[in-house]
Formats: C-alpha cells, sequence, structure tokens
C-alpha cells in the first residue's frame, strides 16, 4: 500500500537588530564566549527584561509580509524547563496570544517552467530568546556554557502540516529564507545559525488519522533538510511496515551518517507549563503602528515577479528567477534605468546567464560583482545599437569583469571591436568567402544547410567577429540564390 508523508516546519529566524530582546546585550556573531552577556542574560537576581521595539517591528514585517493577522494585544509567557544553557530555568517565549497569527507562503515546487504552485498555511509567528550554547570540546571531558547567544531575538514560523514530500519542505524553506532577507528582519546566515529549520514528520496510510509526528532539531542547511526528512520518512515507514509503533520524540540528523536518531522524548506544550510572565506587561499594537510599518516594507517578491510580467513581458520563468533574491532584482533594475525598458528581455538573459555564471563560479553575492549594472547596460545598448555583435559583448563583459576600463564604449575603443556594418565592405567579405569555400557552396545548393552556417562561420572568423551577423547571413543568402 501507498504512504502519505506529512510535514510542518518551524524555523527559527534571528532578527537583525542591534541588541538582544530584553537587554542591551550586542548580538554581534564571533564574539569571546561569555563576552556579550550581561545581568540580565545571566538571570542575576532582581534584574528584569524590557522589550525591544526592534525586534516587535521585524515580527509585524513578517506577518505584513504573509498576509497575516497582527494581533491588537499579545502575551509573552515563561515556557519552563531546565537546562545548562538557560540561566534563568525558563525561555521567555509566547503560547496562547502570538504577535502573528494565520497567513502563508505561495511557493514553487521543481525547477524551471515545470514547476507546481502550492501555498504553505502557516499557524503563527511569536517572539522569543534563544537560549545559550553549551560547548563540548577542548574542555578535558566537560561541557562549557557561553551564554552570548542567551537572549538573542528570534521569531519562530510555524506551519501547517500541509508538505508531503522532503521538496516541498525545501521549496517552503528556501522561500522563507529569501523573503526573510528580502523584507530585511534576518541575514538568513544557516552556518552561523541565524536561520535553522525543526521538521515535523509522520507518515500515515492514505484516509487515516494523522500519524504520531517525530521532530528533526536544527537543521541548517536546505541539502541537509532534505537528506534528513527522506531517511525520517523511509525509517517511519519501515518501523510500522514490521509491526512497531512510531513514538513522538525530538531526533537529532548526523551528516556524517545520513541518518536520524532519537535524542529523547518529545515533550507536549503542557510539558513546559506556560504561563504569562509576570514582569512583562502585554505588548500592544495599534493600528497605526502596522500602517507606518507597511509604509516602510519593500515591494515585496511575488509583487514584483507579477510586474515584470505585465509591464516588462517577461516569462514568469524569468521573472521568478530575478526576484529570487532583492539584492538580484535591484541589480536588474538598476541595468534597465539605463539600458532601457525596451531592452529588459536582453537585460534578463544577461543578469541571468553571463553574470549569475560568473558570481557562481567565483562564490560571489551580486552585491560584490565587478561589473555594476551602470557597466552592464553599456553593454546591452551597444548590442542594440549594432555597435558590437553578442560574441563581442561577451568578451567586452570579460575585460570589465577584469578590471580592464570603465566602460563598455572604453573597452570597444581600445580593442578595435567596432561592428562593421558598411554594406559594401561586407558584401566585398562575402564574395572573398564564396570564392574560398567552393565545397561549402556546393554542399549548400545540394541540400546540406549545416553548409551555410559554415560559410557564415568563415565570414565571421575573416572579420575577428566585428561582421554584423545578421547582415552576413542576408546577403550570403542572396547570393547564394537563398
Amino acid at each position: 500500500m501507498s504512504w502519505e508523508v506529512v510535514i510542518g516546519l518551524e524555523t527559527h529566524a534571528q532578527l537583525r537588530t542591534q541588541a538582544k530582546i530584553f537587554s542591551g546585550s550586542s548580538i554581534a556573531f564571533g564574539a569571546e564566549p561569555n563576552a556579550q552577556a550581561n545581568a540580565v542574560d545571566i538571570a542575576l537576581p532582581g534584574v528584569l527584561p524590557v522589550l525591544n521595539r526592534e525586534a516587535v517591528v521585524c515580527a509585524i514585517k513578517l506577518g505584513l509580509a504573509v498576509g497575516a493577522q497582527i494581533a491588537p494585544r499579545s502575551i509573552f509567557a515563561r515556557k519552563n524547563y531546565f537546562y545548562p544553557d538557560l540561566p534563568k530555568g525558563y525561555q521567555i517565549s509566547q503560547f496562547e496570544i502570538p504577535v502573528v497569527m494565520g497567513g502563508g507562503l505561495a511557493i514553487k515546487v521543481g525547477a524551471g517552467n515545470t514547476a507546481a504552485d502550492k501555498y504553505v498555511r502557516l499557524t503563527r509567528a511569536h517572539l522569543e530568546e534563544d537560549a545559550g550554547k553549551s560547548l563540548h570540546e577542548d574542555f578535558h571531558g566537560r561541557t562549557g556554557i557561553d551564554l552570548n547567544r542567551a537572549g538573542t531575538p528570534l521569531l519562530e514560523i510555524v506551519t501547517e502540516p500541509d508538505m508531503c514530500s522532503s521538496t516541498e519542505a525545501v521549496a517552503y524553506a528556501r522561500t522563507l529564507h529569501a523573503l526573510v532577507q528580502w523584507i530585511g528582519i534576518c541575514d538568513g546566515n544557516m552556518q552561523e545559525g541565524s536561520f535553522r529549520c525543526d521538521a515535523n514528520v509522520s507518515v500515515r496510510r492514505p484516509g487515516e488519522p494523522l500519524g504520531t509526528r517525530r521532530e528533526i532539531k536544527n537543521l541548517n542547511s536546505f541539502r541537509f533538510m532534505q537528506q534528513a526528512i527522506d531517511f525520517e520518512v523511509q525509517w517511519q515507514i519501515n518501523e510500522i511496515e514490521e509491526g512497531r509503533a512510531i513514538r513522538q520524540a525530538t531526533v537529532l540528523f548526523d551528516p556524517e551518517t545520513g541518518e536520524t536518531r532519537s535524542m529523547r522524548s518529545k515533550e507536549d506544550a503542557h510539558d513546559y507549563r506556560y504561563f504569562p510572565d509576570p514582569d512583562l506587561l502585554p505588548l500592544e499594537i495599534t493600528p497605526d503602528w502596522i500602517a507606518q510599518i507597511q509604509s516602510e516594507l519593500p515591494e515585496l517578491p511575488q509583487a514584483m515577479k507579477q510586474r515584470f510580467e505585465t509591464e516588462l513581458g517577461l516569462s514568469p520563468y524569468d521573472a521568478a528567477t530575478l526576484t529570487a533574491s532583492r539584492e538580484m532584482a535591484a541589480y536588474f533594475e538598476a541595468v534597465l534605468d539605463v539600458a532601457g525598458k525596451e531592452n529588459a528581455k536582453p537585460a534578463a538573459n544577461w543578469v541571468m546567464g553571463e553574470l549569475a555564471a560568473r558570481l557562481n563560479k567565483e562564490d560571489k553575492e551580486v552585491p560584490a560583482a565587478p561589473v555594476s549594472a551602470i557597466q552592464l547596460a553599456g553593454i546591452i545598448r551597444r548590442v542594440a545599437d549594432n555597435t558590437i555583435s553578442n560574441k563581442i559583448a561577451r568578451d567586452v563583459f570579460e575585460a570589465l569583469w577584469n578590471g580592464e576600463a570603465a566602460d563598455a564604449d572604453a573597452v570597444i575603443e581600445a580593442r578595435g571591436w567596432k561592428q562593421i556594418t558598411d554594406t559594401g565592405a561586407i558584401d566585398a567579405l562575402v564574395d572573398e568567402v564564396l570564392a574560398a569555400n567552393q565545397k561549402s557552396v556546393d554542399e549548400y545548393r545540394a541540400g546540406k544547410e549545416k553548409a551555410f552556417n559554415a560559410l557564415v562561420g568563415q565570414a565571421m572568423k575573416a572579420t575577428r567577429g566585428k561582421a554584423n551577423p545578421q547582415q552576413v547571413t542576408e546577403l550570403l543568402k542572396k547570393k547564394l540564390g537563398g
């Protein structure tokens, strides 16, 4: 019998604030252990938390971006559990009334023009503080505690169990990862733990109630997420088919073995004995505050994608690729500002093709591209006005990438790459090519189309790619009677 897979994700996004959520300590990454932990963070007697307004703004931005309801009044609660890196003995979080409720994300599952649309519903997004970190290495068999992370502001974003494969889960995680960076609330650095996911996975026979879930904790790469979910799904199916019951548990993924392993039995909400934190007043969010934040949000990816399709005539695939990151979209629009909207398709091809390939090859981000948007626009304009061919344009791009000149015109002038468009000169050139390649002429007239391409190639080679390809093609066809 077939099996159905049911997946929900809980994502912890570290918020881009200057200080922790309830204290003034820095959250900068990489400090010496316990160098960024003050009296509030280490829970000295008598200290009181003070809510960071920046963190609330970040939560509201996320809620608006996903079409959620922003609670006019929300409560902070104490989540009680005991662990060495939690100095208070509880974590300040939100339980019954989170700041963000509902909403969802539209995702694309698959690649290219065959990608399928899916909508993943969100249950909630709530503010909370991070715990510290246990250090197990270089302590001679003991464990050290670093409280630099204690109190770091997190937004936990929880989905409904709407995903039914690891592919869908990764597509959702990638979409959310791009969105939180787009609206500026999280840097998305998965290696530093700024964006990490927990996957709740269960399986069931079609038509049966939801199965018992196991939670895979702290997945900090999309590749590991896919591997972990795939292994867990198959493990659960094997267990059930062999007559063993699935027990609710928290599990870890081991990248070395590609397997999940149980860490502890999974707690339910009542195990944490949630109750409202008496040190924090209810959080009140007014409509005016929401409206102000709404006005400060950038154009969202989905809206920009739609605009690229309707106003610029780009395909859904091109528009989706260009809006995959805010930096890529901004670069593309900066190119259009100079090259003109009439060159939208060539600009899209250059950004998604030559530029993206070089960035990927050299492991660079868009802002670090050696060829600026203005420089690329200059190349596109010179192709459009027939100053250079597409082949020469790639050489110009290479020269600009290597810092050989300030703009496309300077490269073209210095290298003598201006395209030959004089009809008389090209006519004489074509005559020479036909006279020197009688075999190709005969083969073309005998019906071999490839021979014509060879003649075009010979003409372009004779001018080192500077002849206008369209003129060469037209003259060759005319002289050959094609």
